[in-house]
């Protein structure tokens, strides 16, 4: 979105696939950040900068990941599917990919939570590839239906389903 200064400005609820993709842009974000986190760790320790980049990254994935997975199998999957039935089998495969992206994180937070406590110098970097790799093979297809969204649900039903993804936040 732009506005009248041609300054970017953040999407909002109003429309649900622009804060889909949103979301994606920070898992982007956030996965360079882990990618970045053991040489750094290796060269500064895990100073000050390294432990709010671990906080950060582990509040996104903790809270805002599975809400937006979440949004997805609860809101948008069911509602693209009324409207384009041919993408249920994709759906089906995101939706199995959601339970391995939680398998990932849990793994992952494991290791960041004990580089936090000294226990571990740096999480592996194996950990970080399979984290991100999952994320960078999930993150297209899901956009492929984000466009179908844009093409095929009627505006309206995407501004409800934008309230409602925007109260699960509240509550």
């Amino acid at each position: 979105m732009l506005n009248l200064l041609n300054q970017a400005t953040a999407p909002t609820w109003d429309d649900p696939i622009e804060m889909l993709y949103a979301c994606h842009g920070k898992v982007k974000k956030f996965c360079g950040q882990l990618h970045l986190l053991p040489d750094y760790i290796a060269q500064h320790g895990c100073n000050a900068a390294a432990q709010e980049a671990i906080t950060q990254i582990s509040t996104y994935f903790n809270r805002a990941a599975p809400l937006h997975h979440a949004d997805e199998e609860l809101d948008f999957f069911p509602l693209l599917s009324k409207y384009c039935p041919e993408a249920q089998m994709v759906i089906d495969e995101l939706e199995a990919q959601h339970i391995d992206l939680h398998k990932n994180w849990d793994t992952l937070h494991t290791q960041l939570q004990e580089t936090l406590a000294g226990v571990r110098v740096a999480p592996d970097m194996q950990i970080i590839q399979n984290f991100t790799m999952a994320y960078d093979e999930h993150i297209p297809k899901e956009e492929q239906l984000f466009e179908l969204g844009k093409t095929h649900i009627p505006p309206n039903e995407l501004g409800e389903i934008g309230k409602i993804m925007a109260a699960r936040r509240v509550g």
